[in-house]
């Protein structure tokens, strides 16, 4: 018996000492599938940083060292306005949407009539595709034709009425607020989630103990929410520094470089420029600010995790 139970147990071991080799067939096709689609363009366009290219097979790509980061950084006039309007979608995503969708849960969290309906609409925006959504909201913007023109106009403030698109103090702001309908359904819904994981033990607790609405949602249901803003917050960031089809639908980046944005810059220049080299130093740009954003609040993230 007692050698039975030895053999027993160093499998019982074996099994939990080696969970990733068991794992490694149902691993490898999703890994090469990262790897081929993700990884690779990844490192690639981090090596052609580092050369110029015209994306001819006519011409070879030349190595040429550190000189496309030191033009981007010296000589491009755009980089650094396109640059400035990706760190400010951030932030005012992470500010306006974000709250919004928060708000927005907390309120069809409760019974209601119609609950079901309202959160269908808000939803629905984000399952259209971006570029179909920045056609929508050009012809929303229309000076002439578009809704929020006749609309001013027909309630006595037709001097209200903008060049939404084509002034360049209004028009990256513009595409902003396209973004915030297309968005918050999806972390509305995500949050929705989170809320009704919270235990309800500890909010009927508090709610005994004299705690206010206030209160329970500071002292109980923002704590419980923690994971779920780790998520939405990772998930806005990179989504924010990646945008592109509403700009590129909307105003190509215009006027005048006006809403330019990494993203839709580093594709003008591989794309429309034809040097490749200076759009994947753009694209490399992007991606450091990128880590650089969301790996320290990561990692702070988790490590509060393991302190609770």
């Amino acid at each position: 018996m007692p050698a039975r139970a030895s053999t027993r147990r160093s499998r019982h071991y074996g099994v939990h000492r080696h969970p990733v080799r068991k794992s490694l067939p149902y691993l490898l096709p999703a890994g090469l599938l990262y790897a081929v689609f993700l990884l690779y363009p990844m490192v690639a366009s981090v090596g052609l940083s580092f050369q110029k290219w015209t994306g001819f097979r006519t011409a070879e790509p030349e190595f040429v060292g550190l000189d496309n980061y030191v033009r981007l950084f010296t000589s491009d006039p755009v980089f650094f306005r396109a640059a400035l309007n990706s760190v400010v979608w951030v932030v005012l995503s992470l500010a306006v949407p974000m709250v919004l969708s928060f708000l927005l849960a907390l309120a069809l969290n409760r019974q209601m009539v119609g609950r079901n309906l309202f959160r269908s609409v808000i939803y629905i925006p984000a399952v259209f595709a971006s570029i179909t959504v920045a056609a929508m909201w050009k012809w929303i913007y229309n000076p002439q034709f578009g809704l929020v023109n006749q609309t001013l106009r027909s309630i006595g403030l037709g001097s209200w009425a903008q060049q939404w698109l084509g002034d360049p103090k209004i028009a990256f702001f513009s595409i902003f607020v396209a973004s915030i309908w297309q968005g918050v359904g999806f972390n509305m819904v995500l949050f929705l989630a989170g809320l009704q994981q919270v235990p309800q033990e500890l909010v009927e607790a508090a709610t005994i103990d004299g705690a206010g609405t206030w209160q329970r949602l500071i002292a109980v249901t923002l704590p419980a929410l923690r994971p779920t803003v780790v998520v939405v917050i990772i998930l806005t960031i990179i989504s924010s520094l990646k945008v592109f089809d509403l700009v590129m639908g909307m105003t190509t980046g215009g006027p005048a470089q006006s809403s330019q944005v990494l993203a839709l810059w580093s594709y003008q220049q591989s794309f429309s420029s034809h040097a490749f080299g200076m759009g994947g130093a753009v694209a490399t740009v992007l991606l450091i600010i990128s880590l650089a954003l969301v790996v320290p609040y990561l990692v702070w993230a988790l490590r509060g995790e393991e302190e609770n």
